[in-house]
């Protein structure tokens, strides 16, 4: 940065039990610290109940200086805060695929990661996926989504996507509602791990043996995904180097670079315990 120091600023809404819970945000700020740290800057984080509340927080910031530039997540279609930011004069970096022009953006390759991740249950012999989602209106969302539908059109899969908002009771709620559909799912795909664990302890106290009667498969890796029991597979993204990625994307923009599109760390998956052969009847 051409000043060095500074605050900048990373506004989460939800409930602050469910961040805390989060490996993801913990991780994401830790790879931004880490490249912040050396020109005397660092993250400042506040978490709102709902996007109103994050819209205030802007203005705030924008009023008295608080911070010289944001990192906006959780991107959603006709996503208002770019705008916003831009009235307000507040530097920004968008994490994902929003269409915003005039924005530094980084992006992960969410489509290819689901991708991915049908062709090896596919290649497993799974013919019926479920996947409990998080939040329809996010951009990153709509991509798994797209991609799953494309890549299981190409490989004979059918697929049945419940609605989740990353937290346990959904993934609970969401593993039940698949698992009572016809046909029945013989794998299921998890937007967040905190879903995923719930739902798989949920599995196991009712006598439902994973994977030997349905595999599970989540979307981004964790320690609570190493911990759980059987140990959950998952499409793994390094969240502490998008976190430095984003910082850095962070410090160019302060520098005045134009803005670019800077690619995410790629997706791999992690096969474990949980994902095996479809079930012989």
């Amino acid at each position: 940065m051409t000043e060095p120091g500074g605050l900048i600023g990373l506004v989460l809404t939800g409930s602050a039990a469910r961040v805390g819970v989060e490996p993801f945000f913990m991780e994401l700020i830790g790879g931004m610290e880490e490249a912040l740290a050396p020109h005397g800057a660092t993250v400042l984080l506040l978490v709102v109940p709902d996007l109103e509340a994050e819209l205030a927080t802007y203005r705030r910031w924008a009023g008295d200086h608080t911070v010289r530039a944001v990192v906006v997540v959780n991107l959603v279609h006709d996503d208002v805060r770019p705008s916003k930011l831009a009235e307000l004069g507040l530097p920004a970096v968008l994490a994902g695929r929003a269409e915003a022009p005039g924005f530094p953006r980084v992006v992960t390759d969410d489509a290819g990661a689901m991708t991915t991740a049908i062709e090896m249950l596919a290649s497993l012999g799974h013919r019926v996926i479920g996947r409990v989602s998080g939040p329809a209106d996010l951009v990153h969302t709509a991509e798994r989504s797209a991609a799953m539908h494309t890549a299981a059109g190409r490989h004979g899969v059918r697929v049945h996507i419940v609605e989740g908002d990353y937290g346990a009771e959904a993934g609970v709620r969401g593993v039940l509602e698949l698992l009572s559909a016809e046909p029945v799912p013989t794998a299921v795909v998890f937007d967040n791990d905190v879903m995923a664990v719930a739902a798989e302890q949920e599995l196991i106290r009712a006598g439902v043996p994973v994977p030997e009667r349905v595999s599970l498969l989540v979307y981004d890796d964790s320690p609570l995904c190493e911990l759980a029991v059987p140990p959950l597979s998952a499409l793994s993204i390094d969240v502490h180097d998008h976190g430095l990625t984003l910082a850095r994307a962070v410090l160019a923009a302060l520098d005045g670079a134009p803005a670019a599109d800077h690619p995410g760390p790629p997706i791999r998956v992690l096969r474990r315990e949980s994902t095996g052969p479809v079930p012989v009847s």
